[in-house]
């Protein structure tokens, strides 16, 4: 099968030697007649120039593969009608779960209140896992994963998406429930994607429902958050530490106020990455499916975003 690597050229070095491993019956081109490859490996910022990649002439094309898990440079994309197929592989899964994981225990030991400053202050000592209360927005394989992972510690989970997806051993919770999943989470942590329904959702509104001095930890996507509403309730004390990994504009203006702010943590966007040894084989399944007809992996629902 003839496969073009629409991605970045930068990225070449980093995954033709994995995606050739996995897939040797694939012959990976970087460059050649459109109506001539079975599938594309897709990856934002390609072609380069900033143009969108008109896909109208890759008309024989059975799969459009993304190197992302979030596809939402892509899916509005009126030239594509090809299936297409967003990235959930084990080494991105395993990295998301580490950093919500940890960020989390941070919030929940209550870290930040022992300075080091010669002051014994053994009258901070946090709750056992099971007393407190976390609620993970989006419950799909990264946000799935994150949940049982803090379940598994003892922790009181609850997971929200627009659908109540259930995951085992968390309690689900439905689009009309987000008020209660919001008044319980004394640490929220955000995996939703980013669509027209989830933009802007964490408002002054509803951050105010949150219980005060609510740990946020937010490695989804930055259009979630209304940054300015955000600030103000930290500033009030509504929110006690947000942990921020995407953000409204990256890289994040060196002036921007998150990062001189006292109960914010930046991140540079490094919460989960997908790891060419992990994902290759991914790709590998999802074009061998798209050759013999059979079901596709991590299909993405155009009219949902994702």
């Amino acid at each position: 099968m003839r496969v073009l690597f629409a991605a970045p050229a930068q990225g070449w070095d980093r995954w033709s030697g994995p995606l050739r491993a996995a897939c040797p019956e694939m012959e990976l081109l970087q460059d050649g007649a459109p109506d001539s490859f079975d599938a594309l490996i897709y990856a934002p910022g390609f072609p380069a120039g900033g143009a969108a990649l008109d896909f109208t002439p890759f008309n024989r094309a059975r799969l459009v593969q993304s190197l992302w898990a979030g596809v939402e440079r892509i899916v509005g994309n009126p030239t594509l009608t090809q299936p297409l197929c967003r990235m959930v592989d084990p080494g991105l899964r395993q990295g998301m779960v580490e950093y919500c994981v940890g960020w989390a225990m941070r919030g929940h030991l209550v870290m930040d209140s022992y300075a080091q400053d010669g002051v014994w202050r053994n009258d901070v000592v946090p709750p056992l896992a099971a007393e407190r209360r976390v609620t993970v927005l989006g419950t799909g394989a990264l946000g799935g994963a994150v949940a049982q992972a803090l379940a598994a510690l003892g922790f009181d989970v609850a997971g929200w998406s627009a659908s109540g997806r259930a995951v085992d051993g968390v309690t689900a919770l439905a689009g009309a429930d987000l008020g209660a999943a919001l008044a319980r989470a004394e640490i929220l942590i955000s995996l939703l994607p980013d669509t027209d329904a989830t933009r802007g959702l964490l408002d002054a509104d509803r951050l105010a429902l949150l219980p005060r001095g609510a740990t946020l930890i937010n490695p989804g996507r930055g259009t979630l958050i209304v940054e300015a509403d955000l600030l103000a309730a930290l500033d009030r004390g509504q929110v006690g530490l947000a942990v921020l990994d995407v953000f409204q504009t990256e890289p994040l203006p060196p002036a921007h106020a998150f990062w001189s702010h006292p109960r914010v943590i930046v991140t540079p966007h490094i919460a989960a990455e997908t790891r060419p040894s992990t994902a290759a084989p991914v790709v590998a399944e999802n074009l061998r499916r798209a050759m013999d007809g059979r079901a596709l992996l991590h299909l993405v629902d155009r009219a949902r975003g994702y």
